[in-house]
């Protein structure tokens, strides 16, 4: 049976995009039922419209504090009746109420190999760094920042004159084919969260 999907973006929304995409070629056994943004002038809100998704928009700065804002987003997101909540460049943390209310359903992308370079500028701090190597990770959400089980990583390596747009750039890419194939796995029933460990069945 297809799964529910929504996806939680901020911004252009390339992986959503993506998902959008892969769902559309019958890559996942799901459909992207909503997209939920907190920015207005996200332009993830013209893709959905291009999809014939529906958007949500719920603007944080709309609201008098964050526990207001948090209490409506849970709100909306058990509105959806949603298998699964995918972090699409969803640009805010989500709060313990959220976390707690669906277990195991929601996942993240981001661009470094967790454990390494969380939180914002993975990219930068990489490079920064001196790494040799960087990539994608996508993680199960839990109360802690970039921190629950891993389902896949990407690596791609990073070059000698790299800075943080150029290995942004090559770090995209292999994220719009990890995120896909982790939303396929999930929808697939295939994910087995084992304490920090995500078996693959």
């Amino acid at each position: 049976m297809n799964k529910r999907i929504v996806v939680l973006a901020s911004g252009r929304g390339s992986n959503f995009q993506a998902v959008i995409d892969a769902v559309a070629a019958g890559e996942i056994p799901g459909h992207c039922v909503a997209l939920i943004t907190d920015n207005p002038e996200a332009y993830a809100i013209e893709r959905a419209e291009n999809a014939r998704i529906p958007a949500v928009v719920i603007e944080y700065a709309s609201f008098p504090s964050r526990d207001m804002y948090e209490r409506a987003l849970l709100a909306a997101m058990q509105q959806q009746g949603a298998d699964l909540f995918v972090l699409a460049g969803y640009m805010r943390i989500l709060g313990k109420s959220i976390v707690q209310a669906f277990p195991g359903k929601v996942v993240n992308i981001h661009p470094a190999l967790l454990p390494s370079f969380t939180g914002l500028h993975a990219q930068r701090q990489a490079v920064d760094y001196g790494v040799k190597v960087a990539g994608c990770t996508v993680h199960f959400v839990d109360e802690s920042l970039d921190c629950g089980p891993i389902i896949l990583q990407r690596c791609v390596p990073v070059l000698s004159d790299d800075d943080e747009e150029t290995l942004a750039e090559r770090i995209l890419e292999e994220e719009h084919k990890a995120f896909p194939e982790a939303i396929r796995l999930f929808c697939e029933d295939r994910l087995v969260i084992n304490g920090r460990r995500v078996l693959i069945q």
